[in-house]
């Protein structure tokens, strides 16, 4: 039987949530060239997709994180999915803006957030960490505890890694980027000879050029 993480990442190959283009790579914002583009919130748009997503994201928080108290979404691709599964849980629900609003209350926590309340953090995507763990620590200087964080999707990147192990936070993926290169090849999405630079990019992401070879 196939595990959770290649069923989904077929899923979210098939309806371009993740698209791969190894010869013709994308720009991210950062700057980076990159292979892969990932946008989960796609997802939203497919009802059996966003359903299947939803029920392994809240399995997961019961088997993980049981003692979790309230379900908080990273603003602004995990919001959605986690008031889904907030909903689903029956707990109460906030969101961590990337920033604070400009305006009113000038907010970075949408929602009532306790002192002292365990909270599992939802997100949709992983890349370095960097954004995830700023929405860690908006609640942990509100005075509430993190008990982890679940994503949909991760690049699996090594610094990502130590950054999730430097801020003590126990993070679970549903799927991740090897999983999601053997179901592309499993289903014809990319050919052999594709993978090694697919491979190549997430060993050194911020330097990766398309057909750089293995020597340079």
């Amino acid at each position: 039987m196939k595990q959770v993480e290649r069923i989904l990442s077929e899923k979210l190959l098939k309806i371009s949530a993740i698209k791969l283009q190894p010869d013709n790579p994308f720009t991210w914002a950062s700057g980076w060239n990159s292979p892969i583009y990932t946008d989960n919130r796609k997802t939203l748009s497919y009802p059996e997709v966003r359903n299947f997503i939803k029920v392994e994201l809240t399995k997961t928080i019961m088997e993980n994180f049981g003692d979790a108290e309230v379900v908080a979404g990273v603003a602004t691709g995990a919001i959605a999915q986690g008031a889904l599964v907030a909903d689903t849980m029956g707990l109460p629900y906030i969101y961590v803006r990337s920033s604070p609003k400009d305006h009113g209350l000038e907010n970075l926590i949408e929602g009532n957030l306790k002192p002292g309340q365990k909270v599992v953090v939802i997100e949709d995507l992983i890349s370095t960490g960097g954004s995830s763990l700023k929405a860690v620590q908006a609640i942990r200087n509100a005075g509430a505890e993190v008990v982890g964080m679940v994503a949909i999707f991760s690049y699996q990147f090594p610094i990502a890694v130590e950054n999730f192990k430097k801020a003590d936070v126990k993070l679970i993926t549903l799927s991740n980027y090897t999983a999601m290169l053997s179901a592309a090849l499993d289903i014809d999405y990319i050919k052999d000879e594709d993978v090694e630079t697919l491979k190549q990019w997430r060993e050194d992401p911020e330097t990766w050029s398309p057909n750089k070879t293995i020597d340079e």
